[in-house]
Formats: C-alpha cells, sequence, structure tokens
C-alpha cells in the first residue's frame, strides 16, 4: 500500500516516529533492539498512528553519517517483522538519505521514502521512488546534520524554504516520480533558528499552497521547548500538539510524532473544527 493523502478534504494521517538508533535527540536507544522496536510500533498504531516512519540513521543537530549497510542492519530486520504483523492499512516509511538503504526497505516492506535531503544527498533517489512507484517526502535542510545548526541565515526564510521545495518538486517531477506521490517538508529544526521555525510554523499555509501534501515534524523539537521552558524534551507532547492543530487549520496533511495518543486527539479535533468551518 503506497497512497498518499490527496485533496483537502481529506483527513490528516498521523506517522508515528521510530528510530532505531542509539543516538536520536529524544529517544536514542530506546528502541534498538527488534522486539523493542516492533512492541513500540504496534502500541503506536494502537494508539492511532497511519504510518511508522524507521529511521537508522540520527539527523540530530550535531550527528555523523551512518553507513548504509549499518542503517541496513538496523531497519530491514524491523521491517520484515512490521510487515508481517500490522494491519494492512498501516504504511510503513523509511527514513533515510541513502538510494541503497530506501531500495533494500521497500524490498522488505516498506511503503513510503522519507528524505530529509530532499533526493540531493544519493542523485539514485528519485529515480528509485519513480521505479518503484511510491510516495517521497522531500524535506528541506539547510546544509548537512553535522553543522546544519551552526549560524543558519536566511533573508526571508518562508520564501526561500518554499522557493526550494518548489525546485525540488520540479526535480522529482524530472525523475519522473508522479505528482501525486510526491509530499513536502518545511524541515523545522533543520537548520533553522528559533525565529525561523516560528516564521515556518506561521507561514505553514504558504508552503500547503505549492500543491502537494505537506508533512510537518516540529515533534519534540528544542524551540519548542525554549518557549515552554522545559528542558526535557520528552516533556513536550501537549506544545507539539499544539502545532499539529495549528498545522491542520493551515492545511497540513501529515504529521510526524513521537507521543501518537495525544496528537491523534488533536488532529482529529483540529479536523472537525476545520470541515465544520468549511
Amino acid at each position: 500500500m503506497n497512497s498518499t493523502p490527496s485533496g483537502q478534504d481529506t483527513p490528516p494521517l498521523i506517522m508515528g516516529i521510530l528510530n532505531v538508533t542509539p543516538d536520536s535527540f529524544s529517544d536514542g536507544g530506546r528502541y534498538s533492539e527488534t522486539a523493542v522496536a516492533v512492541q513500540h510500533s504496534l502500541a503506536m498504531i494502537d494508539e492511532g498512528a497511519d504510518l511508522i516512519d524507521i529511521g537508522g540513521e540520527s539527523t540530530r543537530p550535531g550527528s555523523q553519517p551512518v553507513p548504509a549497510e549499518e542503517q541496513e542492519r538496523r531497519v530491514i530486520p524491523v521491517i520484515l517483522r512490521l510487515r508481517e504483523c500490522v494491519p494492512s492499512s498501516t504504511q510503513l516509511s523509511i527514513d533515510t538519505t541513502s538510494a541503497r538503504v530506501a531500495e533494500a526497505a521497500l524490498d522488505a516492506g516498506a511503503d513510503w521514502i522519507n528524505d530529509t535531503s530532499a533526493g540531493r544527498d544519493d542523485p539514485a533517489m528519485l529515480a528509485l521512488a519513480a521505479d518503484r512507484g511510491v510516495p517521497i517526502v522531500l524535506m528541506h535542510r539547510q546544509g548537512m546534520p553535522e553543522a546544519m545548526q551552526q549560524n543558519p541565515s536566511y533573508a526571508d526564510v518562508v520564501t526561500e524554504v518554499r522557493d526550494f521545495l518548489a525546485e525540488r518538486i520540479e526535480a522529482a517531477l524530472a525523475a519522473r516520480v508522479a505528482q501525486e506521490q510526491i509530499l513536502t517538508d518545511p524541515g523545522i529544526g533543520f537548520g533553522k533558528t528559533h525565529e525561523h521555525n516560528l516564521a515556518l510554523m506561521a507561514g505553514l499555509g504558504e508552503l500547503v499552497r505549492l500543491g502537494p501534501p505537506v508533512l510537518l515534524g516540529a515533534s519534540r523539537k528544542r524551540f519548542l521547548g525554549a518557549i515552554c521552558r522545559e528542558p526535557d524534551l520528552a516533556a513536550l507532547m501537549p506544545a507539539t500538539c499544539a502545532t499539529t492543530t495549528i498545522g491542520v487549520l493551515a492545511g497540513v496533511k501529515v504529521f510526524r510524532v513521537h507521543d501518537v495518543a495525544g496528537n491523534r486527539q488533536a488532529a482529529d479535533v483540529a479536523w472537525s473544527i476545520h470541515a465544520a468551518r468549511e
């Protein structure tokens, strides 16, 4: 199954985050064992996740690249096991910038590609998505993860992110990715300051107007902790729910979150209000 949300009359999807890594910013090391990762995924599905996004390489600020073979060692057993036991309606996404890893994940049963480089880190990625006919998320990122938070700079962050995403949409179409299989992501926290993140949240509607469904990944991000004066990122579920509510009302269609239950409720309530208004 590899469909994307289509049209503004489609309810938003919740994508549960599964980091099969030792060093992710919020939950590194918690789900590095296959059995534990599968158990957590099933719990997220029970809480209302429509998709599970599985990553074997941390992209937190300061992180270092992980070789493709190590990513595969981490994620492939999890994907194989999940494909055996999750409902057929639940889609699996591979979070990687490596076409080799993405291809192995698709072969194991993944349905989507989530590429934080928007197909720039590996020139084979867009062609892979086209050949396999799967959805691909194209995310904006300024710089590489190891240095992206070292003085990120924009003249107008919303305009520049919008223009970048428009260019990557064209690149994907040129690689023969079907238009209905393209999603975009503004990349909250990926080469952005506190002020940049706030501006992007306020300008989500402008990004939605590009056309492809927008995915928002603001879950437990440090700018939320700064606003709430909360250093414990795991305590930012209510703050994340606020961004989900804002996103639904702006037209965002997919929310990548750690805390599924609360964000499922926030999305459903916001969607019901949005539908009543329309």
